[in-house]
């Protein structure tokens, strides 16, 4: 099952330390590369958890970049 306790800025985290390019978007959009694969996430507001949704998309995202867990 998907968490859904995971918060954005440690999704962030685990991005940058991949060396993905994070810009910041319009609103909560937060645009996404890494290994030339693009995404656009939308960061969490009020709340600092990400939902199931979200966390399935960047699941998908980091397969199709490439990251093995």
């Amino acid at each position: 099952p998907v968490q859904s306790n995971v918060a954005w800025k440690d999704i962030e985290a685990l991005l940058r330390h991949l060396n993905a390019e994070i810009t910041e978007g319009e609103g909560s959009r937060v645009r996404v590369c890494l290994n030339g694969v693009r995404a656009i996430f939308h960061r969490p507001h009020p709340q600092k958890e990400t939902d199931k949704g979200a966390l399935v998309s960047v699941r998908r995202f980091l397969e199709n970049a490439g990251v093995k867990p």
